[in-house]
């Protein structure tokens, strides 16, 4: 992989099967999500776009096992249609997997907005950040990140340019937004944190 600072590894379970999402300067791009079961049970629906040509030598079917290696990316959708912030995994190796579900990232970056500490309905600590990570061509994908517990409290207290690593998952997080008078149910897609500290 190109990019130390951005890893990601998913083992899961095929839920559609690829469509073209766009077509680059170097060929086409396709984009399936993969269904990643948490320990609890519950089912992060997780996007992951492929070019064309890692896919020539799969016939991915629904309910197909895979393992995905390859980065987090983002993009802001002015289409005005759906999430604004659209974040999904950019697959450079994908291979069939029966494995045990897996979602790992790894990321190093630099926080870009002033942290928010927050306590959740049921009264946990949560803190909310924007990590830039940076890739090639001077360009950056922005990621949203939770922080849990005593690490929210810490995180809270860090500023704008300070550089933090983690270690967590990419979850997806059902919630209802008004807007203009009618309720919509909406996806956000974050990283939930299980390891982060500030870089040396």
């Amino acid at each position: 992989m190109d990019r130390v600072n951005d890893r990601a590894m998913l083992v899961g379970k095929v839920a559609a099967e690829p469509e073209l999402s766009h077509t680059g300067r170097d060929g086409e791009y396709y984009r399936f999500p993969i269904d990643v079961e948490r320990l609890s049970g519950t089912v992060d629906r997780v996007n992951v776009i492929a070019k064309g040509e890692l896919l020539e030598s799969f016939k991915l079917n629904e309910g197909d096992s895979v393992r995905v290696r390859g980065e987090m990316r983002s993009f802001n959708n002015r289409s005005g249609v759906g999430a604004k912030l659209v974040i999904y995994v950019l697959a450079r190796e994908l291979e069939y997997y029966r494995g045990e579900p897996e979602n790992e990232i790894f990321l190093s970056g630099t926080i870009v907005k002033q942290p928010i500490y927050r306590r959740t309905p049921m009264g946990r600590e949560i803190c909310d950040l924007m990590l830039a990570v940076q890739r090639r061509y001077h360009r950056s994908d922005y990621l949203p990140v939770i922080v849990w517990g005593a690490r929210a409290r810490e995180a809270a207290e860090w500023r704008v340019g300070d550089r933090a690593e983690l270690v967590g998952r990419l979850q997806m997080r059902k919630y209802i937004k008004n807007e203009n008078g009618t309720e919509t149910e909406k996806t956000a897609y974050e990283i939930s944190a299980s390891e982060i500290s500030l870089c040396e």
